[in-house]
């Protein structure tokens, strides 16, 4: 099992959840969430003076999935969230030790399901 975790812009939202849904993965978790890459946020002039930029407004989707669906899924994420900017984002894959279903207590992929 792999836990999904993918960093993206905001507008990119529904495109994601839409490629998402084509491939039949329906099960996410998403956040409202702060960061910044390379770019270190975002320089704005006032009154003639440069302000620093610091954190940018991005969106967090994390999704745990079996082993043979993780491409699937990172292919999606990626359809959605490319613009071809900087900023577009990243994708995270960890190793998933346990999930476990709180209403029937079931473990591992029966879980996911």
């Amino acid at each position: 099992m792999k836990y999904i975790i993918a960093i993206i812009q905001p507008d990119r939202l529904d495109d994601v959840i839409e490629a998402l849904t084509e491939e039949e993965i329906n099960l996410m978790t998403v956040s409202d969430c702060m960061g910044r890459g390379r770019q270190k946020g975002v320089a704005e002039v006032y009154r003639s003076h440069v302000e620093r930029g610091g954190l940018l407004h991005k969106i967090k989707i994390e999704i745990a999935v079996s082993n043979n669906r993780v491409w699937q899924t990172v292919d999606a994420i990626t359809r959605g969230a490319r613009t071809g900017n900087i900023g577009d984002g990243k994708i995270f894959v960890l190793e998933m030790q346990e999930c476990l279903r709180i209403r029937t207590g079931e473990t591992g992929v029966a879980a996911l399901a």
